[in-house]
């Protein structure tokens, strides 16, 4: 039921994906012009050297005597690529200081990037309150200025939070990737195949995990004007229903992966750019029905529908 309504309300609200959309690209092109400045400016030094200029006439000459056929030529340039590639690891080393602050630079931008990006959900999640409590349709910019305040204090613990907690299912993932394969029998590809179906689930597992933690923060800021903080301790110390929403975000993660991928293959990744916010929208919807689920409200499905929650407590 609850993914069933999901899918409704996130349908009733697909008008935001256009926005969703058009918000997300203008914010890539800001960061992306900025990330580039910053690449180019830090580490011009390298990608202009002599050093790279000569790994990339070596590799033109190795193209050409492979496609040519001329083995002596072929015989000679491994100690050429040996010298070039060390001669290109001590002007890392030397230009090192640079390379790191290129580094913090693209991170800071990263997590600006998804601080200004999370001010746009935060205003879509007021819309799909507004149009299951009252069946209103709420305008994109009306919602973001409206909640800019909230939404800004929302994004300043939650970026933070949800880097570490990334950075940690990173670091799982690199376990069952590449430490985990060592326990198993030798299959050759098989055991290649294991070793990326266990990394999917582990990520799958862990980001519903997140998911269901957080599931009430948003929707109790925006449906009954929480505090940031008091909603964040309530959300991640709430047990009820976890089984049924921490299953539902189980399912919705896997059914968005498999939309997505056969989306991008189908359209040569054209159709992402309507998949992706979609299953934004759709997992804010999800987050607001297990809500109004568990807290007993009632809210619109569709014009003519509404779920008295209340009806369905034990």
């Amino acid at each position: 039921m609850r993914f069933r309504h999901a899918v409704h309300i996130a349908s009733e609200n697909f008008s935001s994906v256009f926005k969703l959309l058009l918000y997300r690209l203008f914010v890539a092109a800001i960061f992306g012009s900025l990330a580039y400045v910053i690449l180019s400016l830090g580490l011009s030094a390298i990608t202009e050297s002599l050093e790279v200029a000569n790994l990339k006439d070596l590799a033109g000459e190795f193209l050409h005597a492979l496609v040519t056929g001329q083995g002596e030529i072929l015989q000679g340039l491994p100690q050429q690529f040996r010298d070039a590639f060390t001669a290109l690891l001590k002007l890392i080393a030397f230009n090192q200081p640079s390379i790191i602050g290129c580094c913090i630079g693209i991170v800071f931008l990263y997590l600006l990037s998804r601080f200004v990006n999370g001010l746009a959900l935060f205003a879509i999640a007021n819309s799909v309150n507004d149009r299951m409590g009252t069946y209103a349709r709420t305008s994109f910019s009306q919602s973001y200025f409206k909640s800019i305040g909230k939404a800004a204090l929302y994004q300043v613990i939650y970026v933070p939070l949800c880097f570490v907690y990334d950075a940690l299912m990173l670091a799982a993932c690199w376990f069952f990737f590449f430490y985990a394969p060592s326990f198993l029998p030798s299959w050759g590809f098989v055991t290649v195949l294991i070793a990326v179906s266990l990394t999917l689930t582990a990520i799958v597992a862990l980001e519903a995990l997140k998911m269901t933690l957080i599931s009430a923060w948003i929707p109790a800021v925006v449906a009954d004007k929480d505090g940031i903080t008091h909603a964040f301790r309530a959300s991640v110390r709430s047990g009820k229903s976890f089984k049924a929403r921490y299953g539902a975000f189980v399912t919705a993660i896997y059914l968005i992966l498999a939309v997505n991928v056969l989306f991008a293959f189908a359209t040569v990744g054209s159709a992402l750019l309507l998949t992706v916010p979609t299953s934004y929208i759709f997992l804010l919807s999800l987050q607001f029905v297990n809500y109004y689920l568990d807290s007993g409200k009632k809210y619109f499905i569709t014009k003519n529908t509404i779920v008295d929650a209340s009806e369905m407590q034990p």
